[in-house]
C-alpha cells in the first residue's frame, strides 16, 4: 500500500551544532588520522605567531633600546625562522584540511546521488530534475566552499587565538582583561549575524535551484520556445528568477558585512583602554616599552584570527543553509521499500494476476484502477486499450513497481510482488516506453544499457533485430558515435529502435511495451513489428498500443475505460460485440 508522505519527510533536526555533529560522525572520522596529523601543523603555525609577538619585547627592549649589537644577527635570524616555519606548517596544515574537506563534500555527493537512485518514481514526479540538479551542484558546492573554509580556517584561528590570549594573560593580566572585554560583545553579535545569514543563503539555494529548474526546462523544450516565438517571454521569466538570486545575494552580503564596523569599533575601543592603561605603567616604570609593544602586537595578532572566525562563522552558516537543503534531501525515504525478508524472484515465463486492484497517485484524487482483475497469461500477449485516462499505463506501472497497489494485489506465479526483491523484480523485465530516455553517450553504450558486460556481438545483434544497426553504422563514428541528450542526433523513429534494441538485449521473461512503436511512420513500423512480434514469443507481454492495428494478433485485448476493464477478449470477438473496442477500431481512436 502506498505509505502517507509525511514518511518520506521525517522531522528532522537541522540545528547548527546536530548538523555539525552529523557531518562530523558521518563524513570527518573516516579522515580522523589526516586531520590529526593537520592540527599538529596548526598548532606549530600558531605557536609560530605567539612566539613573533613575544620576539617583538627583546627586539625592542635589547636590540633597539639597549643597543646590544651582539643580538642583532641572533634575534633577525629567530624572526626569519619563525616566519620560515609558519609558512611551511600553515601550506602542510591548509593542504591536508582543503584534501579533507573535498573530499568529505564529494562523500556527501555520493551520498546524496545514491539516495536519489533510490528512492521512487514518485519522489521525481514531485521533484522536478532542475531543482534535483541544483542540490547536487549548487547546494553541495556551497557546501564544499564552507567546509573546506571552515575546516581550515577554524582550527588554525581558534589555535591561534587561544596561544596568543594565553601570552597576553602572561605578560599582563590586568592588560589582558581591558583587551579582552571587547570579545564577548562580539561574538555575541557575530552569532546573531550567522542565523540571518543561514536564514538567507537557504533562500538563495532555493532560488537557484528555481533558476536552474527554468533554464533546463526551457532548454529541453527550446524547440517549442522557438517555434512559438516565446524568446522573450523566456528571457523575461528568466530575467526576474536572475534578479532574485542577486538580491538575495545583495542582502546576505550586507549581513555578512555588518560585523565589520561593529567588531572594530569594538576593538579599537579595547586598545584605547591597553595604551591608555599601558602608557602610563611605562610612565612610571612598572612596564618597558618593549613589552607594552609586544601586548599590543599580541593583541593586534589575536585581533585577526578574531576577525577571520567572524567571516568564517559567516561563511560556515552560508553553507549549513545549503547542508539543510541536502540533508533534507538525503533523510527522505522511498514509499516503496523492500521488505526485509523480501524473496528472490526466479522466473521463466511468468503468470501475473491483477486481483481486484485499486489505485490512485494521491489521497485526496479519485481512483485511477478501480477493482480492475485480469490476468497476463504466461508466455502470452495481452494488450491494454482505452480512451485517453483511463488508467492504462497506470497498470502497467504496478508490474515493475514503479507504484504499490492502494488496494488488492499484483500476483508474480502466485506470489505478491511487494514480497518480492525491486532488483530481482526489474532483472525479469525489459521496458520499451513512449517516453524514450536516450543518454548523451555512444550508441553502442545506450543500447548495452540494458545488459550490463554484453559483447560487442550481443549488442550488434540486437541492434539488427530493431532494424537499427544500419543506421547506427551511418552515423560517423558507427556504434561509438554519441547521440547527444535526448538523443536530438537521431530522428523519432531512430530514438525508438534504440530503445528497442535495449530491451531486445535484456532478453527478460516480462517484456512492458507502452506504446513502443508511436514515434515510427507506417514504413518503420511494419519493419520492426515483426521484431517485436518475434521479441514477443515465450515472453509474457503487456502491450499499450496508440494503434489498434498493431495489437490485433494479441492472445487478449483488455478494454479500461475510468479505470475500470469493461471488455475482453480477442481482436475478432470484441468486434463482433460492437463495444467500446469497436467503436474505437471503427473510429481509429485509441487515447
Amino acid at each position: 500500500m502506498v505509505q502517507n508522505t509525511d514518511n518520506a519527510q521525517p522531522n528532522s533536526d537541522y540545528s547548527t551544532w546536530a548538523m555539525v555533529r552529523r557531518l562530523a560522525r558521518a563524513y570527518l572520522r573516516p579522515y580522523a588520522g589526516r586531520l590529526v596529523v593537520a592540527f599538529i601543523f596548526m598548532f606549530v603555525a600558531s605557536a609560530m605567531t605567539a612566539t613573533f609577538a613575544k620576539l617583538i619585547e627583546p627586539v625592542l627592549d635589547e636590540v633597539l633600546v639597549n643597543r646590544k649589537a651582539h643580538l642583532i644577527v641572533p634575534m633577525a635570524a629567530a624572526v626569519f625562522i619563525v616566519f620560515v616555519v609558519n609558512g611551511v606548517s600553515t601550506y602542510i596544515h591548509t593542504v591536508i584540511m582543503n584534501i579533507i574537506g573535498q573530499s568529505i563534500v564529494a562523500d556527501v555527493q555520493r551520498d546524496l546521488f545514491a539516495r536519489f537512485m533510490g528512492l521512487d518514481l514518485k519522489f521525481f514526479h514531485d521533484n522536478p530534475s532542475g531543482q534535483l540538479v541544483a542540490r547536487m551542484i549548487s547546494d553541495v558546492n556551497v557546501m564544499r566552499t564552507a567546509v573546506s573554509d571552515s575546516l581550515t580556517g577554524l582550527g588554525k584561528s581558534f589555535l591561534t587565538l587561544i596561544l596568543l590570549l594565553a601570552l597576553m594573560f602572561w605578560q599582563d593580566w590586568a592588560l589582558a582583561l581591558i583587551a579582552v572585554c571587547a570579545f564577548p560583545p562580539a561574538a555575541i553579535f557575530v552569532a546573531s549575524l550567522g542565523r540571518r545569514l543561514r536564514k538567507v543563503s537557504g533562500g538563495i539555494q532555493t532560488e537557484i535551484a528555481d533558476l536552474s529548474d527554468l533554464m533546463s526546462q526551457t532548454f529541453q523544450g527550446i524547440r517549442q520556445v522557438k517555434a512559438y516565438g516565446m524568446e522573450d517571454y523566456e528571457c523575461q521569466r528568466a530575467g526576474q528568477a536572475i534578479d532574485r538570486v542577486k538580491m538575495l545575494f545583495f542582502k546576505g552580503f550586507k549581513i555578512g558585512n555588518l560585523s565589520t564596523p561593529v567588531n572594530e569599533s569594538l576593538i579599537g575601543l579595547a586598545l584605547m583602554g591597553v595604551i591608555m592603561y599601558g602608557g602610563y605603567k611605562v610612565s612610571d616604570g612598572t612596564l618597558t616599552a618593549g613589552s607594552l609593544m609586544s601586548f599590543i602586537a599580541a593583541f593586534s595578532l589575536a585581533y585577526e584570527p578574531l576577525r577571520r572566525l567572524a567571516k568564517l562563522n559567516n561563511n560556515l552558516q552560508t553553507g549549513l543553509g545549503a547542508a539543510e537543503r541536502v540533508f533534507d534531501m538525503m533523510d527522505r525515504q522511498a514509499e516503496i521499500q523492500d521488505k526485509p525478508d523480501a524473496i528472490e524472484l526466479s522466473v521463466q515465463k511468468p503468470e501475473i494476476v491483477f486481483e481486484n486492484v485499486s489505485f490512485r497517485y494521491g489521497f485526496d484524487e479519485g481512483h485511477a484502477l478501480h477493482d480492475v482483475s485480469f490476468t497476463l497469461p504466461s508466455g502470452k500477449v495481452t494488450a491494454l486499450v482505452g480512451p485517453s485516462g483511463s488508467g492504462k499505463t497506470t497498470a502497467m506501472n504496478l508490474v515493475p513497481r514503479f507504484y504499490d497497489v492502494v488496494e488488492g494485489r499484483v500476483l508474480v506465479d502466485g506470489q505478491d510482488l511487494r514480497d518480492v526483491g525491486f532488483e530481482s523484480l526489474r532483472r525479469n523485465i525489459a521496458l520499451v516506453s513512449q517516453d524514450i530516455t536516450i543518454f548523451d553517450d555512444s550508441a553502442r553504450a545506450n543500447i548495452a544499457y540494458g545488459k550490463q558486460g554484453a559483447s560487442d556481438g550481443e549488442i550488434e545483434a540486437a541492434a539488427k533485430a530493431a532494424a537499427a544497426d544500419e543506421f547506427i553504422r551511418a552515423l560517423p563514428e558507427g556504434y561509438d558515435t554519441k547521440l547527444g541528450e535526448h538523443g536530438v542526433k537521431l530522428s523519432g523513429g531512430q530514438r525508438q529502435r534504440i530503445a528497442i534494441a535495449r530491451a531486445m538485449l535484456r532478453d527478460a521473461p516480462v517484456l512492458l511495451l507502452d506504446e513502443a512503436t508511436s514515434a515510427l511512420d507506417n514504413e518503420s513500423e511494419r519493419a520492426i513489428q515483426a521484431s517485436l512480434e518475434k521479441l514477443q514469443k515465450g515472453r509474457t507481454t503487456l502491450v499499450i498500443a496508440h494503434r489498434l492495428s498493431t495489437v490485433q494478433n494479441a492472445d487478449q485485448i483488455i478494454v479500461l475505460d475510468k479505470g475500470e476493464v469493461v471488455e475482453r477478449g480477442t481482436h475478432k470477438e470484441m468486434i463482433v460485440k460492437d463495444g467500446l473496442y469497436a467503436r474505437m477500431h471503427n473510429a481509429g481512436l485509441n487515447g
